[in-house]
């Protein structure tokens, strides 16, 4: 099943493990990026960099996952953009707490709640952003 198969507010447990295995997937695609750009000195700093980085994105997408579904259920309201939005919040929240940065969170939970609230409503409105156009 994929992510937009389970229902909102329903089985906070499977949408958390897809969010979480979606962020871990894309912190070990972007910490082999980083790895290439930017060589480190040894082979233990590489492996230290790329566990950091997909420890961190695995974290976020959890905590994207579980403040979605947990947000709908208190809510009582599964379709709503803003339960999205206050995931991508919390996941920023904790990339500045990770980082030591207040600046680094505020900045994160907005980008990344707006980032979700956006997909959200454009998922429930039919938005395409590739493909031809309807007609």
């Amino acid at each position: 099943m994929g992510y937009w198969d389970v229902p909102d507010g329903t089985d906070c447990v499977e949408k958390t493990w897809i969010t979480t295995k979606l962020g871990t997937a894309l912190g070990l695609v972007g910490s082999a990026y980083h790895i290439v750009a930017f060589q480190p000195d040894s082979a233990l700093a590489a492996v230290q960099r790329a566990t950091n980085a997909t420890i961190t994105m695995a974290s976020m997408g959890a905590i994207f996952g579980m403040a979605t579904c947990l947000s709908a259920q208190a809510r009582e309201a599964p379709d709503d953009p803003l339960n999205y939005f206050i995931g991508g919040c919390a996941s920023g929240i904790f990339l500045g707490a990770r980082t030591h940065s207040a600046m680094t969170g505020t900045s994160a939970c907005l980008g990344l709640g707006t980032l979700a609230f956006l997909t959200k409503a454009g998922k429930m409105e039919g938005w395409r952003i590739v493909g031809p156009p309807k007609l």
